[in-house]
């Protein structure tokens, strides 16, 4: 009679990767369902018992809130856009800027979209704590800034990431809300550059 095979332990974590773990496995499954994600899901997802998750978290309300906090951290995306190189033109700079807060917004939309859509209802303590401007896109946004900082500009180069940022956030919204065919990062970022006029036309 052949025996059965042993439950692989989790590999050790410290408690800081623990929870960063659990939290990724969370994160794409939130997506798909929302705050009905159950915990032997996640566990699942993350390769731990179901009772792991209760010794990182306290419940599921306190997981699913850290998972939005991880959806509005913005390090990786802040990183990245201080990785590009400054040799680049103002015009590929802006595009890997551009495409990486596509995917910053998208991930936060999908997150809290799903969310919503399954009735979640935050804590008030939750609440007030994610309502307003997230320092996550304020520093994405001084990120851009720094693009823009050999550039010749007619303003400053922080209202020039903000005005860049309100391009990208519409383009965004409109396939997300309203089922219109979004632009791409490069011709987002020709128009907010150069403008909606052709050059040489009527209007010159």
């Amino acid at each position: 009679m052949s025996e059965e095979p042993r439950r692989r332990r989790a590999p050790a974590m410290s408690p800081e990767d623990r929870r960063e773990a659990i939290v990724q496995a969370t994160l794409p499954l939130v997506v798909k369902a929302g705050a009905n994600v159950t915990t032997s899901q996640i566990a699942a997802a993350a390769g731990i018992a179901e009772g792991t998750v209760f010794r990182v978290f306290k419940d599921k309300a306190e997981l699913l809130d850290a998972v939005i906090q991880r959806a509005l951290l913005s390090d990786e995306e802040v990183a990245r856009i201080k990785a590009v190189p400054a040799n680049l033109s103002i015009e590929k700079r802006l595009v890997e800027a551009t495409s990486t807060v596509s995917g910053y917004l998208d991930r936060m939309w999908s997150v809290m979209g799903a969310l919503r859509e399954s009735g979640y209802q935050p804590s008030q303590e939750d609440h007030e704590k994610h309502k307003g401007p997230q320092a996550g896109m304020q520093r994405v946004s001084n990120a851009i800034a720094e693009l823009f900082s050999d550039a010749d500009l007619r303003t400053s180069p922080e209202h020039a990431a903000r005005l860049l940022l309100g391009f990208v956030f519409t383009n965004r919204l409109q396939g997300k809300g309203f089922g219109e065919t979004t632009v791409d990062p490069e011709q987002l970022v020709e128009l907010f550059l150069h403008g909606a006029l052709k050059p040489g036309g009527a209007n010159d």
